[in-house]
């Protein structure tokens, strides 16, 4: 397990901002050797493409508005999100799609420029780092109407139902799974939903500094998630799928290398 992909990491997160190196390292040291830095406005994805930049075949990054900031999008926010996504170390549109959990956009903005912004990966020929948080009835019926562009399409940090997952998969997107997982508590349909996710359409993600695995022994000095730390969250989806965590490592990362080219 030496090997692994973080395909959510918020580096450019405040918190990070003084250990950024550090964190990669220690990441490393544990297995963990390529990252792909979450863009969530057009600041954070330029910011997330110039820093990849420096590393590059380890740092990776993608280029979108979030769900929360879908009131803030006009027509000049989609061309420089496509300017962006121009940068070699640009794997995907996102982070986007739709939040109805807390709705700091209304959302019939959101649907708008989550529409606008598959509309990018379209033209550019990126994948798709998706957002879903209570809406996964209107996010589905978004993605039926770009039927080409499903298949290159991954629900980052998924937390939804067995139901709700079968219903991706069908369409063929990937899922992605996070520390959420490791909460005994919060984590219980998403316990149950990995058991209907095929090993070939799965991805795995730390969401750091966000989603600190709740199952540690101990909880980590800093109060901060990290990329170090998803090989436990692998052991844990291994656990919950019923699957060795060797083979389902080996499966992930292929997959992650096949999705985003890397």
């Amino acid at each position: 397990m030496d090997n692994l992909i973080d395909i959510g990491l918020n580096l450019m997160h405040s918190s990070f901002k003084k250990d950024r190196v550090e964190i990669i390292e220690d990441a490393k040291n544990a297995g963990v050797k390529q990252f792909i830095i979450t863009g969530t406005n057009v600041n954070s994805s330029q910011l997330a493409a110039e820093y990849a930049s420096k590393y590059p075949g380890t740092l990776f990054s993608t280029s979108g508005v979030h769900p929360h900031d879908a009131k803030t999008c006009n027509g000049h926010t989609m061309f420089e999100l496509e300017k962006i996504s121009k940068s070699d170390s640009v794997v995907a549109i996102g982070e986007c799609g739709l939040d109805y959990n807390r709705n700091f956009s209304p959302q019939d903005l959101q649907r708008k420029w989550f529409e606008a912004q598959i509309e990018v990966a379209e033209r550019t020929g990126l994948p798709l780092f998706l957002h879903e948080r209570e809406a996964h009835e209107d996010l589905y019926a978004i993605l039926e109407r770009h039927d080409s562009i499903v298949e290159k399409s991954v629900v980052h940090c998924f937390t939804g139902t067995k139901q709700e997952a079968q219903n991706y998969i069908d369409l063929g997107c990937y899922i992605g799974v996070t520390g959420w997982i490791c909460d005994m508590k919060r984590g219980r349909d998403l316990q149950e939903a990995v058991s209907v996710i095929p090993p070939e359409k799965l991805m795995i993600e730390t969401d750091a500094p966000f989603l600190i695995p709740k199952n540690f022994d101990k909880k980590p000095k800093k109060n901060r998630n990290e990329p170090k730390y998803l090989p436990h969250i692998l052991e844990t989806i291994a656990l919950c799928m019923g699957i060795d965590s060797e083979e389902l490592a080996i499966q992930v990362t292929k997959n992650t290398k096949e999705f985003f080219k890397i």
